[in-house]
């Protein structure tokens, strides 16, 4: 591929790319605990009788993990889908809840990569394990010369009630400019956010997911409208990240380190 398989180290954690199968294979069954175990997701029958979270784009994606240097244990996963990896395979996972090919239409020239399937370990969920995780997706994009980064970001639970003062601060605050904005799907059940601010605003932002609140500190920017995810239980919102955009502060704080 070009990189190297190591993209950081940072302090008892070591983020790389999955060099095989089995590495893959320990990222799905990450992802089927976090997911399916503590997160309420309905598993298919494949994914509930090996107990991995099994989807057809891990072949043809790249996966980085963060490892437990000590244990060994994979604490960490992030699933990379570039663009032309996309048009030789299936597409982009996203596309099924939002039309993706209109946004990649309107940006002809430009290096799209999807970000998807992130989480991290009971244990290691700190602000620093999910910046070292983002250290190493920073790598990479560095090495693939990504110009924007695109994915859903989920709200837990499938009930985006429970999370409409949230969704207002994203729709009022931190809305994607309108050449960059996505909708969802014909086919998909979603739900427009109130694109008035919500009349706690602080408290609002402070209930964001970690990694939402993660995507915000780097400059990412938010669709209006909610896709309700019934199989993973999950409140998906589009989110959009252009690498020019990227908060200046960010860029050192996220830069690689030497191994």
């Amino acid at each position: 591929m070009g990189e190297p398989n190591l993209l950081v180290r940072a302090g008892d954690l070591e983020v790389r790319l999955a060099s095989g199968p089995r590495e893959i294979e320990a990222a799905q069954a990450l992802r089927y605990r976090v997911f399916f175990e503590e997160g309420g997701a309905v598993p298919d029958e494949a994914s509930r009788r090996a107990r991995r979270d099994i989807c057809r784009f891990d072949e043809v994606c790249d996966h980085v993990l963060a490892i437990d240097r000590g244990s060994g244990a994979v604490v960490g996963a992030y699933r990379l889908l570039r663009g032309e990896v996309a048009q030789r395979g299936f597409g982009f996972y996203s596309a099924a809840e939002f039309e993706v090919g209109a946004l990649i239409a309107r940006h002809p020239g430009l290096n799209f990569m999807e970000l998807g399937r992130s989480c991290v370990a009971e244990g290691y969920r700190s602000k620093r394990a999910l910046e070292t995780l983002w250290r190493g997706v920073w790598a990479y994009a560095l090495a693939h010369r990504v110009d924007v980064m695109f994915g859903c970001a989920s709200f837990p639970g499938a009930d985006p009630e429970r999370h409409a003062p949230a969704l207002a601060a994203l729709a009022s605050q931190c809305a994607a400019e309108p050449e960059w904005r996505v909708s969802p799907c014909a086919h998909a059940r979603s739900v427009e956010a109130s694109s008035v601010a919500p009349h706690d605003l602080k408290a609002a932002l402070r209930s964001l997911p970690p990694l939402v609140k993660g995507y915000l500190r780097l400059g990412a920017r938010f669709g209006a409208q909610a896709v309700i995810d019934e199989a993973f239980a999950a409140t998906d919102v589009f989110v959009v990240l252009r690498v020019a955009d990227i908060q200046a502060r960010y860029l050192q704080h996220f830069a690689p380190i030497a191994a």
